[in-house]
């Protein structure tokens, strides 16, 4: 068994619940052990003499938990499960859990919030700074458009950025397929058409070829992959090069997938702080299937 558990937040809420049982099955397949974890807080707008007034919960005290202990007690087929309950703010509690955590997952929303919202700030700042892969379950019915062309059976969906390709996501789709007996779909976009901007008299530069951008692509694209195809040859993969926007691919590609697989966000030289890509936050926003947002390789010292 491996020592490092998969970890769920729980609130209580129909998402945190659904995210729960992805968890349990996750923790299945990793043959690890479960850590299901409840952030108590207080709301923003309670004065600091009343929060140190408030009598000190018991450690690993909290309803939502009991709630947990009874829909969990008499299932058969559970991995070990530890409960913890923590005070402080969620994004932020969950988010240092990734340290000693090798899967963090949660529910797209939780209790609070707008309804309106398609993901909840926790979330979205758990998946934005977690040392460790996050997977964010969706709410059931979310409906994507687009035509991809989706193969037969199961299927794990992994976003390729051939100007800047991570090998953590591609290893953690690789991965997960393997898990899961599921066929990889490697989703990699072009620009296209592309943007040229001319001065004033200049002339234009010759027509680019399409089929030249889309076969440089692909060998981009397969030399990338090649290395993961190596070390899990189990896995059937195959790359789809496809032209236009990369967040509408991979969130048309999650219709009936099992999971979509994305990175995160470099670190660049003047954005130093933890980011979200543009990419990544809509197909947490908008894709049918859960997410795995995986943070990239830490430069080496």
């Amino acid at each position: 068994m491996i020592s490092e558990p998969v970890v769920t937040a729980v609130d209580g809420s129909d998402d945190s619940l659904r995210a729960l049982d992805w968890a349990i099955d996750e923790t299945l397949r990793r043959r690890a052990s479960l850590k299901v974890v409840h952030v108590r807080q207080y709301p923003l707008w309670s004065p600091p003499e009343v929060i140190a007034a408030a009598p000190p919960e018991p450690p690993g005290s909290s309803p939502v938990l009991d709630r947990i202990r009874e829909r969990l007690e008499g299932r058969e087929g559970l991995p070990p499960i530890d409960y913890a309950a923590l005070d402080g703010a969620p994004g932020a509690v969950v988010a240092d859990l990734g340290a000693s955590a090798q899967l963090l997952v949660l529910g797209s929303r939780g209790r609070g919030g707008f309804a309106s919202l398609l993901l909840g700030s926790t979330s979205l700042a758990v998946a934005r700074d977690a040392d460790c892969p996050v997977v964010v379950v969706p709410r059931p019915g979310r409906e994507v458009h687009g035509g991809y062309p989706a193969g037969p059976g199961p299927r794990v969906v992994a976003g390729l950025h051939t100007d800047s390709p991570d090998e953590a996501t591609l290893a953690f789709a690789f991965a997960e397929a393997a898990m899961r007996g599921a066929r990889l779909e490697i989703v990699s976009a072009y620009p296209w058409p592309l943007q040229t901007w001319m001065l004033p008299g200049e002339m234009p530069g010759p027509a680019i070829d399409q089929d030249a951008v889309e076969h440089e692509t692909l060998t981009l694209a397969e030399g990338f992959v090649a290395p993961h195809r190596k070390a899990r040859p189990e896995v059937n993969a195959e790359i789809r090069v496809l032209p236009g926007d990369a967040a509408g691919h991979l969130v048309a590609a999650s219709r009936d997938a099992e999971l979509v697989v994305v990175g995160r966000h470099r670190r660049r030289l003047l954005a130093p702080a933890r980011m979200m890509g543009s990419v990544t936050q809509a197909v947490l926003s908008h894709a049918a299937c859960p997410v795995a947002v995986i943070p990239p390789v830490p430069p080496e010292e």
